[in-house]
């Protein structure tokens, strides 16, 4: 497994020809992809004997593993085993039911039994966190509920230490990237979400965070802090909603999810798009959108691969 760790303007004809491109490759990354999918859905559903399934458990291990589990189950033509990545709470039924239909002896194959249940908790956590982020996506920000003007402040707090709010609405947000006097009409793309990973980054990435606020402040190729961090949130939750993220999360957890892994993987995400919008040197803010298409096409890539997990290594022990 290898671990990936770190620490608009108008269109010209270059851009686009790259544009035309750039949709043919995905026409054609479409078309490969519907392929093997077909192909690879034809070879379980003629595979026969005890099971397919051991024989996937006598090879490769990690999001791999569970990847094939996930497609075999899903692919197959028994009621039982397709219901099986779609268990809400009793996994081990689920577990049971798959090796009672594959006259799999549990008692002689515990190995079997235990890998299994592994790659079920993975399959159905993973539909499970996404339910549960979309929840928290759908969740507008109330400036009267109690608990969520708490939060915000929190993060007021927790990037600005030295420094106390004058009044609630205040030309001082801007100082921490929000558009305007009141950062609730800045949550209504991504809900709480946006908040929740803006706060999960500030108390859990503290240095990071501090380190990202103050290059967002460069006089020329500075951008407002939040708002990145809530694009970016919509960057991760479409990863998530497309299953992009299988892999990551079936290597980093052995087991069901959790929404602080999908916390961590923004927190990745924030810190290396701070990292890739200086590299690449633009103009000014108003390339946003072409850099933030390219950093999503380099992350998608970086997540293709079944092998490796994007984490961020804090300097704080959390």
């Amino acid at each position: 497994m290898r671990y990936l760790i770190t620490g608009s303007g108008s269109i010209k004809r270059g851009e686009s020809i790259r544009g035309i491109q750039k949709m043919f490759g995905y026409m054609w990354q479409y078309i490969y992809s519907t392929f093997f999918r077909c192909w690879l859905k034809w070879i379980l559903r003629h595979l026969t004997g005890k099971c397919e399934l051991k024989r996937i458990f006598d090879g490769p291990g990690g999001a791999k593993r569970t990847r094939m589990i996930e497609f075999s189950l899903e692919c197959s033509k028994n009621k039982s085993l397709r219901s099986a990545v779609h268990c809400e709470n009793d996994v081990d039924k689920s577990v049971a039911d798959v090796m009672k239909e594959k006259k799999i002896n549990e008692h002689k194959d515990v190995r079997f039994k235990t890998h299994l249940k592994v790659c079920l908790l993975q399959i159905t956590g993973y539909k499970k966190l996404y339910l549960e982020v979309e929840d928290l996506r759908k969740q507008p920000y109330d400036s009267g509920n109690q608990k969520h003007e708490e939060q915000l402040m929190e993060l007021w707090d927790l990037l600005k230490p030295k420094e106390k709010l004058k009044s609630r609405i205040t030309k001082q947000w801007g100082d921490i990237g929000f558009q305007g006097d009141d950062p609730k009409t800045d949550f209504r793309g991504m809900g709480m979400l946006g908040l929740a990973n803006l706060l999960y980054f500030s108390h859990h990435y503290t240095e990071e965070a501090f380190q990202v606020l103050s290059h967002s402040y460069h006089p020329k190729i500075g951008y407002s802090y939040a708002i990145v961090g809530i694009n970016l949130t919509e960057m991760a939750y479409s990863l998530l909603r497309s299953g992009a993220l299988k892999s990551q999360l079936y290597n980093l957890v052995s087991g069901s999810p959790q929404m602080q892994h999908f916390h961590q993987f923004f927190c990745y995400l924030i810190y290396e798009f701070d990292k890739f919008w200086f590299e690449e040197e633009p103009e000014n803010i108003m390339h946003f959108n072409h850099f933030r298409e390219k950093f999503h096409s380099k992350v998608t890539v970086l997540l293709s691969d079944p092998d490796t997990v994007l984490v961020l290594k804090s300097t704080k022990n959390h």
